[in-house]
C-alpha cells in the first residue's frame, strides 16, 4: 500500500511538472513533454526513496535528511534527466558541456522540492495513546539500575532502546548509544517497571521513545524518534496493538 502510494505521489508531481512545463519544457511536444517529466520524476523519486532509506539511521532530523537526499542523488539523477533530454526529448548535448553543468542546480532544486512534499505528506503528528492514562505510571527509579552501568556522559539522557549483542548490551540513548556488559534478559529484568516494550528477541524499546509503528505482511517495525528502525516480532505485536501503536 504504502509502495502504491509513493509511485502515485510521483507520478502526480511528474504529471503536474508536465502541465506546468518549467526549464523550457513548456515548448516540448506535448507527449515528449509528459514522458521526460514522468521518467525524471519517477526516476529519480525512487532513487531518492532509497537514499533517503538509507541516511535515516544517521541523520535523525527529518528536514537535514531531506536536504542530505537531495545533495547526495543530484549527481545520478542529473544524469538520468540528461539521458532522458537526450532520449526523449531528442536534444543534442555533450556529457561535459555547460549544459550539464547548469542542470547540476536545476535537479538538486527539483529534488528537494519533491523529497520535501513527500515528508510532508507522509509526516505523522505526534501520537496521543489514551491507554497511557489507565495503566500504572513507571516507577521513579524503574531505569536507575541501568543507567548506573552508563557513563556520565549517558547516563542522565533519555533512554531510547536497548539492543542485544552476543554477551552485551547496546544502550541506545538521546546522548548517543553505548556498550555495556550485560545480558540482555538480565537488562530487560531490570527495567520491568519502565514504561517500554520488548518488540523483539533483541530489542526493548521505551514507550516515549516510538514516533511511529508500522505492521505488514506479518511483520513489522517501530520508528524511534532519533531515526532508529528497530524490527517488531509477531509475538511482540498485540502488546503494542493493545497500546495503540498497530
Amino acid at each position: 500500500m504504502r509502495t502504491a502510494a509513493e509511485l502515485g505521489l510521483l507520478l502526480a508531481i511528474g504529471v503536474f511538472l508536465g502541465v506546468l512545463g518549467p526549464y523550457g519544457t513548456v515548448q516540448e511536444p506535448a507527449l515528449a513533454k509528459y514522458v521526460f517529466w514522468l521518467v525524471s520524476i519517477l526516476g529519480g523519486g525512487l532513487i531518492g526513496y532509497a537514499v533517503e532509506t538509507g541516511l535515516r539511521r544517521w541523520i535523525a532530523h527529518e528536514w537535514l535528511r531531506v536536504v542530505a537526499t537531495a545533495a547526495a542523488i543530484t549527481l545520478p539523477v542529473a544524469l538520468l534527466v540528461f539521458g532522458a533530454m537526450i532520449l526523449v526529448l531528442g536534444h543534442e548535448h555533450h556529457l561535459f558541456s555547460a549544459v550539464f553543468l547548469h542542470l547540476l542546480w536545476q535537479v538538486f532544486a527539483i529534488s528537494l522540492a519533491v523529497m520535501a512534499v513527500r515528508a510532508l505528506v507522509w509526516r505523522q503528528p505526534e501520537r496521543i495513546v489514551e491507554t497511557r492514562t489507565v495503566v500504572a505510571p513507571p516507577l521513579p527509579d524503574a531505569e536507575a539500575k541501568l543507567r548506573s552501568r552508563l557513563s556520565a556522559k549517558r547516563r542522565a539522557a533519555r533512554l531510547l532502546a536497548i539492543e542485544a549483542q552476543d554477551h552485551y548490551v547496546q544502550v541506545h540513548t538521546e546522548a548517543g548509544a553505548e556498550l555495556i556488559g550485560l545480558r540482555f534478559s538480565d537488562a530487560v529484568t531490570e527495567l520491568a517497571g519502565a514504561h517500554g516494550f520488548r518488540v523483539h528477541r533483541s530489542w526493548w524499546v521505551s514507550a516515549e521513545a516510538i514516533r511511529t509503528a508500522r505492521w505488514r505482511r506479518g511483520s513489522g517495525e517501530v520508528e524511534l524518534k532519533n531515526g532508529l528502525v528497530v524490527p517488531v516480532s509477531r509475538s511482540a505485536a498485540p502488546d503494542l496493538r493493545r497500546a495503540g501503536w498497530l
